[in-house]
């Protein structure tokens, strides 16, 4: 039933849903009630601004009559069976009012300088075409404009300090990422940054993950990554469980001063690195 020339899994999801919607002569209150979910989230999924939740694609199929299909149809798009798997997740970074953001190997893309951005797809896909890494990193750089809206997302990260210690790239691309970390977190800016460090002993978790905050609009949403692909959850239960390791882990860490201070003592190691 759905439309070929959509853009993105989410989006095929969402046409899927309100074509049979119509088909059972349903309005999006209805569906919603049927399905134990506020209309406004029905638009949402429907319009492919969010990607439904696994519980809202078993509803489905209960309301509708189809056995397996959109719960089935929701683990192809999450697993990666369209490539636009991160689409989603860029819409709702978008809209969100704060992200709360723990790095344990990376810095995240929102913060990436060029370089940086582009070193790591270079060693992630080395037998791309510079034309193509460009393009990977053209996007990654233009995902940055959320932080330069009229009304900013509060970004708030916990680096673990490995993030600033792997070299990634060269020396010279260290200094100019730290550098970029101490310009983007100055007092002007909605940006709370601190750095787990090492002397702080087993972190409360050790897999980087995002949670993106909308207020009292929408539910908030955690996402992760594995190998290939990323999934997007709203269960409010594992929400409200990563949302503890996050506070443990920024309990555990430096003080937003304390952070800057290691974040400037490191890049000044790249830096004399970068001369010798």
């Amino acid at each position: 039933m759905a439309d070929d020339k959509l853009e993105t899994g989410a989006e095929y999801f969402g046409m899927e849903v309100r074509a049979w919607r119509t088909l059972k002569g349903m309005s999006q209150r209805e569906l919603g009630k049927a399905a134990q979910y506020g209309q406004q989230y029905v638009a949402k999924v429907e319009a492919g601004e969010r990607l439904a939740s696994a519980e809202f694609a078993r509803s489905c199929d209960a309301v509708f009559g189809t056995p397996e299909t959109f719960a089935r149809l929701r683990r192809r798009i999450v697993q990666g069976a369209f490539a636009d798997w991160f689409e989603p997740f860029k819409k709702l970074e978008r809209r969100a009012t704060a992200i709360l953001d723990f790095d344990s190997t990376f810095i995240m893309g929102l913060l990436q300088t060029k370089d940086y951005a582009h070193a790591i797809f270079r060693k992630a896909h080395p037998c791309d075409s510079l034309e193509v890494s460009a393009e990977k990193v053209a996007r990654r750089i233009n995902r940055q404009q959320v932080l330069q809206a009229d009304n900013p997302p509060l970004l708030w990260v916990v680096l673990d300090e490995s993030c600033l210690r792997r070299p990634i790239g060269s020396p010279r691309v260290m200094a100019d990422q730290l550098a970029h970390l101490l310009d983007q977190s100055s007092p002007a800016s909605t940006l709370t940054l601190q750095v787990l460090p090492f002397a702080s002993g087993t972190p409360a978790w050790h897999m980087p993950f995002t949670i993106l905050e909308f207020g009292t609009d929408e539910s908030d949403v955690l996402y992760q990554e594995d190998m290939d692909t990323g999934q997007i959850v709203d269960d409010a239960e594992e929400v409200a469980h990563a949302r503890l390791y996050f506070d443990r882990l920024r309990a555990d860490a430096l003080s937003p001063d304390a952070s800057q201070a290691l974040i400037r003592k490191v890049m000044e190691e790249w830096t004399h690195e970068q001369g010798t």
